[in-house]
């Protein structure tokens, strides 16, 4: 993939999108840093801050190549680079070399849109220099050089006759071509005269004067272009002779891709959520934002769904928010009357009546979509259920609680949110169900975190967050976060937990550095674990509205199966969104 060329203004947006792209892309990055205009020290100082802006944003770098470099200056600036770079790093020095940087024939006639009179077979003679032919012919003749452009307005038959004669001359360099100028033309003898020439060279006219076409030769980017291969074969032998090819074979086949984009990520989870397709039941059936999101899942084919609510009520819904959604592509169920009613009642009073809930209270409660859908899960009549639009979390949960159960081994319900940062992926947890979980509960909720990253293919490095970082703090509550981060290291030593940690040391490179040196997840923290529901729900909220972070969730986890809450402010996105993580979380089941 080749990136941006960086000429002219913007280059500050070109950093940002190459930066985005190689991201989004999962590839790596060979920087090529060019050496044309600068000096030595302007190159390494370029070289370095490139290469740090790239990681400062959390892309993987190959290799840095010094191109266009001063012959002279070569050798130092290679071992200047070698010195300061990671050993790692592929590093290379290409010196400049003129015979790709001068244009053709054929670019300047495209530059000065100009009408070729002669030699248009030889447009491809590369232009090393160029002259104006304003002076007297002896005085002319001194300037010519190799490779070279003549300038000149075409009533200078002497110039014309002269460059001709001293392309021909063993004596003189080889001439490259001749410009002429105001749109004056030889006269005819002087054109009959060319024509009976046996060895010509391109001669072409525009209309612009000396100056202006001087000046637009003078600005030419030389680029190498398809149709040149001497260019191309010049430019492959350069770079094969200065840069180490096994090496960076070697690199590019052993790649592999550490971290995941906000827009890698939102791809792969309907990616993965199509892999197996899954049967998803959404209890708030009559919301818009829940029948907007229906028909966009619908039209992606990527769950069966299952509205809970009154038919004939959706059935209008969907027409009047006039959405090109078929009623009978999906299932709708008006609790009270479904078929599943009863046996529903039956197996709600069985499982909860040690509880003092009786037949008649079963009843009551199976009326209740929250009830209903979460029996449906259950059953097995639905592999996951997504709630919360209209109704508050407890009203979400509390079915779930009392009869889905929480899986093996978990004695705590917690919630994660996928943060979509503007260049990466955070899992932040909990911010949604335990208001002030205990240490044991804490770290719980970092393992199943982790556990849910590693699962959504984000490489858990868990930072259990304080108002202090390491040993620099004391008190009751940083001193919970210590024993959570102990616990999580006891039952699971392989786990990259850091704790406690502030936000910045845990999120920032630098910031990381300077306060934990020695940890390996402080500046590069993907799972965040609040120590409270008023820290975690407030920050998510904070980052959200700042930053225009998509947070996707909260994400139940601990269940026995996918139940999964939304906020009451969910947007049809943030439906979507959640129905298809659920559906991946059905596919463990």
């Amino acid at each position: 993939i080749e990136g941006s060329d960086f000429l002219g203004e913007g280059s500050a947006f070109e950093f940002e999108s190459n930066a985005l792209m190689a991201k989004n892309l999962g590839a790596p990055v060979l920087i090529v840093v060019s050496g044309k205009g600068k000096t030595a020290s302007q190159l390494f100082k370029s070289a370095i801050n490139i290469y740090r802006n790239f990681l400062l944003r959390d892309v993987q770098v190959l290799g840095v190549v010094a191109n266009m470099v001063n012959p002279e200056e070569a050798e130092r600036i290679k071992q200047a680079l070698t010195n300061q770079l990671p050993p790692e790093l592929l590093i290379a020095v290409i010196p400049i070399e003129s015979g790709l940087q001068s244009p053709t024939m054929k670019e300047i006639a495209a530059a000065l849109d100009a009408e070729i009179l002669f030699g248009a077979d030889l447009l491809d003679n590369q232009v090393d220099n160029f002259v104006t032919g304003a002076m007297m012919l002896p005085n002319f003749l001194r300037h010519i050089k190799d490779n070279l452009l003549i300038v000149t307005p075409g009533d200078r038959g002497d110039i014309i006759i002269g460059s001709l004669q001293a392309n021909l001359s063993a004596n003189y360099p080889k001439i490259a071509g001749i410009v002429l100028t105001a749109g004056s033309l030889p006269d005819e003898p002087m054109i009959k005269l060319i024509e009976g020439l046996q060895t010509i060279i391109p001669i072409i006219a525009v209309q612009k004067g000396t100056f202006e076409t001087t000046t637009t030769i003078g600005s030419i980017h030389s680029k190498i272009t398809i149709d040149n291969k001497k260019k191309i074969e010049l430019a492959i032998d350069i770079f094969e002779k200065h840069v180490d090819l096994k090496a960076l074979d070697d690199k590019i086949i052993t790649f592999s891709y550490q971290g995941i984009t906000p827009h890698m990520f939102q791809y792969q989870l309907v990616k993965w959520a199509k892999r197996e397709k899954k049967h998803i039941v959404l209890p708030e059936g009559n919301d818009e934002r829940i029948l907007k999101a229906v028909e966009k899942l619908i039209a992606q084919d990527i769950v069966d769904i299952t509205l809970l609510g009154d038919p004939l009520e959706i059935g209008n819904s969907i027409k009047r928010l006039g959405l090109n959604l078929d009623a009978n592509a999906i299932h709708i169920h008006n609790p009270a009357h479904s078929e599943q009613y009863d046996a529903y009642v039956e197996t709600l009073h069985e499982l909860r009546k040690a509880k003092n809930v009786n037949l008649e209270m079963a009843r009551d409660m199976m009326t209740d979509v929250s009830y209903f859908g979460t029996m449906m899960v259950y059953k097995g009549d639905a592999d996951g259920m997504v709630s919360g639009a209209v109704h508050t979390t407890q009203h979400t949960i509390r079915p779930a609680l009392q009869f889905v159960k929480t899986r093996p081994g978990v004695s705590v319900v917690s919630s994660i949110f996928f943060m979509c940062l503007p260049e990466r992926v955070a899992i932040f947890g909990d911010c949604a169900v335990n208001p002030n979980p205990t240490a044991q509960q804490l770290a719980e909720i970092a393992i199943s975190s982790a556990e849910s990253s590693a699962k959504f293919g984000i490489e858990p490095r868990i930072a259990m967050l304080s108002y202090s970082s390491g040993t620099s703090g004391e008190g009751e509550d940083v001193e919970r976060v210590r024993e959570a981060t102990a616990i999580v290291r006891k039952r699971y030593p392989e786990l990259k937990i850091e704790g406690p940690i502030q936000y910045d040391a845990a999120v920032d490179p630098i910031v990381g550095r300077q306060k934990m040196p020695n940890s390996e997840v402080a500046g590069r923290a993907s799972v965040l674990i609040f120590p409270d529901l008023n820290t975690g729900n407030n920050t998510y909220k904070a980052v959200q509205r700042e930053t225009g972070a998509l947070a996707i969730g909260p994400m139940l986890q601990g269940l026995n199966k996918p139940i999964n809450d939304l906020s009451r402010g969910c947007t049809v996105d943030d439906i979507f969104n959640t129905v298809v993580i659920t559906a991946i979380q059905c596919q463990d089941l």
